[in-house]
């Protein structure tokens, strides 16, 4: 039997930090828990990042995390917000790294397309997908929690599948496509 697998997917942010934990067994994949962090309200750049560490560490420590997969930061326009939100990544990835955790960097495109089949899929439409693939309900305003339960999940169908294999000399994987999850699967599927 395989060894029992926990990841945690970070969504950085540098007001709200969300995250989902999923629980892997062999192919079996299920919902732990998904939340948000807030940071505090007037806090400074500094004290939110000690906020991130600190939480981010919490959460490996009280699930016992084996994996940690985080989402990259996208490329805007406004300078000061991409150095801020790739602070918040940064210091996220240190909490796992301090773990001795490995961690996975995935762009959002990436994240969106491994879940819902298209890389401009809406926060709306991850989130329901979700729901359907981890067979769960969300009712909380914050997608950012489902938005790290993504990354999660986009990480374990990216190197977490024991039914695929990685082919050594193109990188490219075989078995990993929507059909092939929904012919393993049928029973995620509602009707």
């Amino acid at each position: 039997m395989n060894k029992p697998r926990i990841i945690l997917g970070i969504d950085p942010g540098t007001n709200i930090m969300g995250y989902g934990i999923i629980h892997v067994q062999g192919s079996k994949l299920s919902l732990v828990t998904l939340g948000v962090i807030h940071m505090p309200t007037g806090a400074e750049g500094f004290e939110k990042l000690s906020r991130i560490f600190e939480e981010t560490q919490q959460l490996i420590s009280t699930y016992q995390v084996t994996e940690m997969a985080i989402e990259a930061p996208f490329f805007g326009k406004n300078v000061q917000s991409m150095l801020k939100l790739g602070r918040a990544q940064g210091i996220a990835i240190a909490a796992g790294l301090y773990h001795r955790l490995p961690v996975v960097e995935y762009s959002p495109r990436k994240v969106k397309q491994s879940i819902t089949g298209k890389g401009a899929g809406s926060k709306e439409q991850v989130a329901a997908m979700l729901e359907r693939i981890l067979n769960f309900t969300y009712t909380e305003k914050y997608l950012d929690a489902t938005d790290g339960l993504a990354v999660a999940v986009c990480h374990y169908f990216q190197n977490g599948n024991t039914n695929s294999s990685k082919t050594k000399t193109t990188g490219k994987t075989k078995g990993r496509s929507w059909e092939t999850f929904i012919k393993q699967n049928p029973e995620r599927l509602k009707k």
